[in-house]
């Protein structure tokens, strides 16, 4: 935040998708900057981490396995799968769009349950695809899954991984975007 110039005191709202470390090990850092954040948390979150995050922050809301509004054209899908449970971000708005965090229930299986959210395709999958250890075969299935679905334009980032990046770099060309650190879309 600091290398893009992103205020933190500016930051309104930070939703979590699930609760790897990696994903969750910076919010106290950031809430001790500002405190007057809301966040999205998923509800399989710890009691305690709970418990905690809501004596830092201005409000938490969370989020069950219940798809619902956020607020303006913001969405959640509700907390997906049973091993991982983890939410994914919707954002309805003339390109759809939704947003993972590693994607464990599937990105082709998110995809559908965040089309029947908002009740219309999406356009546009980003985040983690969780392909990093899945086969060329997997790899093209979830490409083909997208497609059929309506998905034009991908933006494979984190657990994707390198080689599945690369399929889907082939397969989008230039709609598939060249995601990281500082990448604005």
């Amino acid at each position: 935040m600091y290398e893009l110039q992103v205020d933190v005191k500016e930051v309104r709202y930070l939703f979590i998708t699930h609760s790897h470390w990696d994903h969750i090990g910076g919010i106290d850092s950031i809430l001790e900057l500002n405190p007057n954040i809301t966040l999205f948390i998923p509800s399989s979150l710890s009691k305690h981490l709970i418990k905690d995050l809501k004596s830092l922050a201005k409000e938490v809301i969370i989020c069950t396995k219940k798809p619902q509004k956020l607020f303006g054209n913001l969405y959640t899908t509700g907390l997906l799968g049973e091993e991982m449970p983890e939410q994914s971000l919707i954002l309805d708005e003339d390109e759809t769009k939704v947003i993972t965090g590693c994607g464990h229930f599937g990105i082709q299986n998110i995809v559908k349950v965040a089309s029947k959210v908002i009740g219309k395709k999406i356009d546009f999958a980003i985040g983690g695809f969780h392909l990093l250890r899945s086969s060329e075969e997997e790899i093209l299935d979830s490409i083909e899954g997208l497609k059929e679905l309506g998905v034009s334009r991908v933006l494979p980032t984190h657990c994707t991984g390198d080689k599945a990046i690369t399929i889907y770099k082939e397969s989008f060309g230039e709609k598939c975007i060249q995601g990281g650190i500082g990448t604005k879309i």
